[in-house]
């Protein structure tokens, strides 16, 4: 096949389904090239080209759904020993044939995925323009795990390749890879024995088994060790392990932990904070052989490990796992196809259990890997609750936002050493409304809340950040605003004052700490970035409930327990003082999920209310965004599976200086996804093959912000 005439003969294998007069035309003209008689490619303008096998065929690398298909190419006879499948080449695309001669086009980068002795396309063949690398970093069972990630997401199998292999840096291929370490021996079991079938889980790692289980980690500092444990234990039994982790401070840590347990040189980290040229020549490592464990980020979901025998992911509810480029694959979802297509032990792992993994275990594929309730009570602090009418009576938490319960609490905790205070707002005061009817204060130019930065600042709009000095309420006509929200720097200020000898600590989106020590002070910390006491905290203060719990989303509750029981498990246990106090409704399931320290429990009655409702995960969704007529062309277009429900369209927010946005849900019964996700690739082909311009139109399979 020509690279730049028709679809080749993968994209003819799943045709559009819908897609006008073009699109039959389209198909016409595909089946009848597919008809036409093999032909080897001739000369190129005099020069020779290879022997044998003269024929590349090259995915490359532009990301148009219409496009996902590869293309075929000469090879010349200089570039023969070169041009092998997985390296990098660069290609001439959108050529014309005038006069049986190829001209213009422009140059893309790609990747060859096979020699051929032939070509399904009769015509001349363009030749590979040049070959940029040597290294076969697209190997065989890369390509396969992102030719399925892409029909999973209904995107372009070059946008998984994109995120799968990392940019080229010459200097780092250049560089040899160290020689594979010697196998070591298993390590003991060490704090595994507290889990009823963790020792059992380490023996069929080191049989060679595949056992299959979501761990409930006990709180406490011993989770990086344990899964370190397994790594080195599949690693152990001669197999390769790749773990995922939803930021680099607790990649860290496992890492810390590894090298402790196995020395230097037995694995790689994979994140960005090593920087683009050594995280590229670790991945190389990884590619060539030389190590066979990876822990990293989410980027490291694809990392070409040797022999793998082990996938592991860690705290599966943070939405750094998912990807933000295009298809947005989840790092659970492609873990779980790496378990099942290269028949890998696979382990989800977490302080709390999200919903997905409690469908694991209800469908019996994993097993439920958990402590008794003994051992989760001498591990868990105690946790007492205030609620909104405690904290209406209180006068206390008016003076310093601290209910009188959490003053105690946070005083006594001091004496022994820091107290952490977790705040689910960043910023200083990030919400305002009007002082007298308590409406939310809007932006008269786009809408969008006010907020105060800093102590004695104008309030801006925290869309378009234009001041609001003169703001007055539509309501009411008051001109006076209040504090609807108080954020993390505000709040520091407030305890500050209220526990003057204290030093106060922040940790947040500018600045993050790691670790803090073991002397008294008020850690201030925004969800995700609670640093690690070296002694576990003396007591944690978790505010503004309402705030997690109120969000308009189908996972705030099971959000607000994981965010909640994270803090949580920083704190020492009961047995040695640890308090946790959380200003929260104690009758809501969340809070009391928390108090009696059962997230797993939690999460099955999620799931059971998701079945009755048939809301993902029991169900999948895919999620159409975009102005009202491209959503309704795109519909016309789409021809979907049996037993679809549509739900909306509605209205949504808007990307900035576009026209209105409505969001429609397509939902499908249990084994109907794949059909949705091809239905709706199909018309995303059938809507570019259309002549003219098109509006911006966003598709999502699996939305995690259903509200």
């Amino acid at each position: 096949m020509s690279g730049d005439e028709g679809p080749g003969r993968e994209g003819a294998a799943e045709p559009p389904e819908a897609g006008g007069g073009e699109q039959l035309a389209l198909i016409r003209d595909t089946v009848r090239k597919a008809k036409q008689p093999r032909a080897k490619p001739r000369t190129w303008r005099g020069a020779a080209l290879a022997d044998g096998l003269p024929v590349a065929r090259v995915l490359v690398d532009k990301g148009l759904v219409h496009l996902d298909q590869f293309f075929d190419y000469a090879v010349p006879a200089a570039m023969d020993a070169d041009a092998q499948p997985g390296v990098r080449v660069r290609v001439r695309f959108g050529a014309r044939v005038v006069k049986g001669r190829r001209e213009g086009g422009t140059l893309h980068d790609g990747f060859v995925v096979e020699r051929r002795a032939d070509s399904d396309y009769a015509g001349p063949l363009a030749p590979l323009a040049q070959v940029l690398s040597t290294e076969p970093v697209l190997t065989e069972p890369l390509l396969r795990l992102c030719r399925q990630v892409a029909d999973r997401y209904a995107g372009a199998l070059a946008d998984v390749v994109q995120l799968a292999v990392p940019p080229r840096m010459a200097r780092a291929e250049r560089d040899p890879s160290p020689d594979p370490l010697p196998t070591p021996a298993a390590p003991p079991p060490a704090t595994w024995s507290r889990y009823a079938t963790g020792p059992a889980y380490l023996q069929a790692l080191a049989r060679g088994d595949t056992p299959r289980a979501v761990w409930l980690a006990l709180p406490g500092p011993h989770w990086p060790r344990e899964l370190a444990t397994v790594l080195a234990t599949a690693l152990a039994a001669g197999r390769g392990a790749l773990a995922v982790l939803p930021d680099g401070r607790s990649a860290a840590r496992v890492d810390a932990a590894l090298t402790d347990l196995l020395g230097p040189g037995h694995h790689v980290l994979l994140t960005a904070d090593a920087g683009p040229e050594e995280r590229y020549r670790r991945w190389l490592a990884v590619s060539r052989g030389s190590v066979k464990v990876v822990v990293g980020t989410r980027a490291a979901m694809f990392a070409p490990v040797a022999d793998l025998g082990l996938v592991a992911l860690w705290d599966d509810g943070d939405s750094s796992h998912a990807e933000p480029h295009a298809p947005q694959p989840h790092a659970r979802d492609v873990l779980l196809l790496r378990a099942r297509e290269e028949r890998t032990a696979f382990l989800l792992g977490g302080i709390t259990t999200t919903v997905e993994g409690a469908q694991l275990v209800d469908s019996g594929w994993a097993l439920p890997l958990a402590a008794a309730r003994d051992r989760v009570r001498a591990a868990a602090p105690l946790v007492r609750t205030v609620g909104d009418l405690d904290q209406a009576r209180d006068e206390a938490a008016r003076a310093a936002r601290l209910p009188s319960l959490a003053w105690q609490v946070t005083r006594d905790a001091l004496a022994r050493g820091p107290v952490l205070v977790q705040v689910p707002r960043r910023g200083y005061v990030p919400r305002l409304g009007c002082d007298t009817c308590r409406a939310p204060a809007r932006c008269a130019a786009c809408a969008g809340p006010l907020e105060v930065r800093e102590e004695g600042g104008t309030p801006a709009c925290g869309w378009c950040g234009r001041p609001a000095a003169d703001w007055h309420c539509q309501e009411c006509g008051g001109f006076r605003l209040r504090a609807r929200v108080v954020g993390a720097r505000r709040t520091a200020e407030e305890l500050g004052r209220a526990f003057p000898r204290v030093p106060v600590r922040t940790s947040g989106r500018d600045t993050v700490l790691a670790t803090v020590g073991g002397a008294p002070a008020l850690v201030i910390a925004t969800p995700g970035a609670e640093p690690v006491a070296e002694e576990g905290y003396a007591a944690a203060l978790l505010l503004d409930g309402w705030a997690l719990l109120g969000r308009p989303d189908l996972r705030a509750a099971e959000e607000a327990l994981r965010r909640w029981a994270l803090a949580a498990a920083l704190v020492r246990p009961a047995g040695e003082g640890g308090t946790v106090v959380v200003l929260a409704e104690p009758t809501l399931r969340p809070v009391q999920a928390l108090v009696r320290w059962d997230p797993a429990g939690h999460a099955v009655r999620e799931l059971a209310e998701r079945a009755e409702l048939r809301f993902p995960p029991v169900a999948r969704m895919a999620a159409v965004s975009g102005p009202p007529a491209a959503v309704a062309e795109f519909v016309d277009l789409v021809r979907l599976p049996e037993g679809t429900d549509q739900l909306g369209p509605v209205p949504v927010r808007r990307p900035a200086g576009t026209e209105p946005w409505e969001r429609l849900l397509f939902r499908v019964p249990p084994g109907s996804g794949a059909a949705l996700a091809a239905a709706l690739k199909a018309g995303r082909i059938a809507r570019a093959a259309r002549s003219g311009p098109t509006a911006p139109l966003q598709l999502r399979m699996d939305p995690p912000d259903i509200g």
